[in-house]
């Protein structure tokens, strides 16, 4: 059954060339091992699909536990590679889980915002830093253009527009020892955060935009 990811990257890769303009950039700078973790911006429900097909990792992916409603779609979750997470709650099952796979040289992929953004980044949340802490993962920016006006799932099949995704460089977070307290935790998000919206537009970038960054 694990046959399920790559088949659904190859009929994604069908769709992408002949319903849009998809390009991706920086391929070369994906890590070919290791604990990998990648982070993106995230504006649309196809979004974990795009890195899916850009990224030449086994992929993994911390979704929203409301994902995962009855038996068929749930199933198919856990086939294509994810595991719910309890946004509402420190959801340490989804935590232990995460470790494991990059116990094993595996890659996860992260969306710090939490949510979609709606086509301007928002503030992240605290759980990938408390998760990068705990690891010592590589990280991965990513920024995706052009799935914002595709909220609906279903456009995986109808891809349309101009689809863009950048992969940065990969970097390391510095290890702190003891307790992280919240100003050490957001010095961090704004680290990573500050990575993703250097690979994307300025009218992307809301919460991590020049006007941001000049204060």
């Amino acid at each position: 059954m694990d046959m399920i990811y790559p088949v659904c990257n190859f009929l994604q890769r069908i769709t992408l060339w002949g319903f849009s303009d998809f390009n991706i950039n920086g391929s070369e700078n994906v890590p070919p091992y290791g604990p990998l973790i990648v982070v993106s911006n995230h504006m649309s429900d196809i979004d974990p699909s795009m890195l899916a097909v850009s990224i030449k990792r086994r992929l993994r992916f911390l979704a929203k536990s409301t994902l995962f409603t009855g038996f068929p779609k749930s199933q198919m979750l856990y086939l294509y590679g994810a595991y719910p997470l309890n946004r509402r709650k420190a959801d340490i099952q989804a935590f232990r889980w995460a470790k494991q796979q990059l116990a094993y040289d595996g890659t996860i992929v992260l969306f710090p915002e939490g949510t979609r953004n709606g086509g301007s980044m928002i503030e992240a949340k605290q759980g990938v830093v408390r998760l990068i802490q705990m690891t010592d993962a590589t990280i991965l920016p990513v920024g995706i253009t052009g799935t914002e006006n595709l909220n609906s799932v279903m456009r995986i099949f109808n891809p349309t527009g101009k689809i863009t995704v950048n992969i940065g460089t990969a970097f390391s977070l510095p290890k702190i020892e003891g307790k992280l307290n919240d100003y050490l935790i957001k010095s961090m998000n704004d680290m990573i955060m500050d990575r993703i919206a250097d690979l994307i537009p300025e009218k992307y970038r809301g919460r991590y935009g020049s006007a941001k960054r000049s204060k």
